[in-house]
């Protein structure tokens, strides 16, 4: 009984701060004069450029998770090698620019490709700004701690026994990571996709501000049509915001939901190869 009183305060959070906005969100979205309507929500589903914006943004955010995952996973598997009080002390100096504010990285990053690295080079007249690799690059700065931290996770607990074992049967390096290392490594990696896909596809801070308006996702034309509505003359009318919004969710679930079903197929006997 007392360790359910502990769990009061996180359930009256989770209410307050998730299912009452979505309660909110489905009810503008569907809301029409006061009644139950799909008028206005077909009206924004029938925008081929909003779909055009998701496409874009899924891209993004697949771009992103890969890059993460090619430079996180070799990083992950150094410090899993390495002596516990070495690792821990190159992980903190790793994850420590993660405990300044995700808007003032951005903003620093900003400044670099703006200002910093042109001036450097030379180039008065050009920005490095406003590029695809450029919103990419900074995403995959913000995002790959939070691959590394389960990659590192998973290698660290694989039984180095299995990979002696593999050594005496006359496997080499490779044949070893191929065959024990990365298949065992493979709910880290599920893991780390996730941590990465879902805030990647959702952002909209770093488009803002390294895309110089060019690349705007998902979450910018969200943030967009609430702004545009608060912003109208009149009573607002928030059902665009809201159906991009349950759009976007549904892409959350349905993504979290396949990468849960092929970790549940790996720990069930299910390979990589």
């Amino acid at each position: 009984m007392k360790r359910k009183v502990f769990a009061y305060p996180y359930i009256v959070w989770m209410a307050l701060f998730i299912a009452v906005p979505m309660v909110f969100i489905f009810y503008y979205a569907f809301n029409v004069d006061g009644s139950f309507s799909f008028s206005k929500a077909w009206a924004t589903l029938s925008d081929i450029s909003k779909w055009r914006v998701l496409w874009v943004s899924i891209e993004i955010a697949a771009g992103t998770t890969v890059f993460c995952l090619l430079l996180g996973y070799p990083v992950a598997y150094i410090l899993s090698n390495m002596r516990k009080s070495i690792a821990a002390f190159i992980s903190v100096l790793f994850f420590v620019p993660m405990w300044m504010n995700f808007v003032l990285r951005t903003y620093a990053w900003q400044a670099i490709l703006e200002y910093a690295i042109p001036n450097m080079l030379g180039w008065t007249d050009k920005t490095l700004t406003g590029s695809v690799w450029a919103v990419m690059m900074v995403l995959v700065y913000n995002f790959i701690p939070f691959m590394v931290m389960p990659l590192y996770n998973s290698l660290s607990k694989i039984d180095r026994s299995l990979i002696e074992a593999s050594g005496d049967l006359g496997a080499n390096g490779r044949m070893t990571f191929f065959k024990v290392v990365l298949p065992l490594s493979v709910p880290g990696i599920v893991s780390g996709i996730t941590m990465v896909f879902i805030p990647a596809i959702t952002a909209f801070t770093v488009p803002a501000l390294i895309g110089n308006g060019n690349y705007n996702l998902y979450g910018n034309e969200i943030e967009m049509a609430f702004k545009q509505a608060a912003g109208s003359a009149g009573s607002a009318d928030y059902s665009v915001g809201s159906t991009l919004a349950i759009i976007l969710l549904i892409c959350v679930f349905i993504s979290t939901a396949v990468m849960n079903r092929f970790d549940k197929d790996h720990e069930e006997g299910g390979n990589l190869l």
